[in-house]
């Protein structure tokens, strides 16, 4: 194979990559945040014994654990628009999906952190006449935080890699950034093998950080 990456400059990169590359980011960011909220909500629900909000939230993401994501994008891309009534643009209906989608793994990471507290600390927070929102709150959630901050980083770096499923929906994120270039520059292998650098580099980097991070914890310890 002839292969040639002279291509690969500055320009090229600010001109093709860099919007595909903020998208992404963005993306994986705001799944996070609105995925960790959600996802605590649902965790909280299966963890209140009350079989009204236990029986919805288990079903819910045992649902979406269920699904792939990929199939999950294209229903809310495909469907949504005949349900209301007009288009979903592919940007929103990217950030809503991976929120959605994403609240079922948060949930399941929010729920094993909250049980590796130890029941002892919750019945401490009752015994002071906290509620159980005021004990989840003040008492076990910071201490649930601590234990489960690397696998949440690591389902994020997941999150980030999962961002290239929004190319099936055309929406512009940083594969599809490399694979224009490479159809309008005529190397569209290099354009593939270009991305899977980046994509490597750039999660191999996070890893490498939340490993390091983790051990610090366990230090703490």
């Amino acid at each position: 194979m002839n292969l040639d990456f002279s291509f690969f400059t500055w320009e090229f990169f600010r001109q093709f990559v860099l919007n595909g590359l903020w998208f992404s980011i963005t993306l994986t960011v705001a799944a996070t945040v609105g995925g960790v909220v959600l996802g605590t909500v649902l965790a909280l629900m299966r963890l209140s014994g009350r079989p009204g909000l236990a029986l919805p939230a288990a079903a819910y993401v045992n649902l979406m654990r269920s699904i792939p994501l990929v199939m999950v994008i294209l229903w809310f891309f495909l469907l949504v628009p005949l349900l209301i009534g007009r288009p979903v643009d592919a940007t929103a209906s990217a950030f809503i999906t991976f929120t959605l989608f994403e609240a079922a793994y948060f949930a399941e990471i929010m729920r094993a952190g909250i049980q590796s507290v130890p029941k002892g600390q919750q019945q401490a927070g009752y015994a002071l006449g906290m509620s159980y929102g005021q004990t989840m709150g003040l008492v076990v959630l910071p201490q649930a935080l601590r234990n489960m901050l690397p696998v949440l980083l690591t389902q994020t770096i997941i999150l980030f890699q999962d961002t290239s499923l929004v190319y099936a929906i055309g929406a512009y994120d940083l594969l599809k950034g490399f694979e224009l270039a490479g159809r309008n520059l005529n190397r569209p292998v290099e354009g593939y093998l270009l991305a899977a650098v980046f994509y490597f580099v750039i999660c191999f980097s996070l890893s490498f950080a939340v490993r390091r991070l983790q051990q610090r914890i366990q230090i703490i310890r």
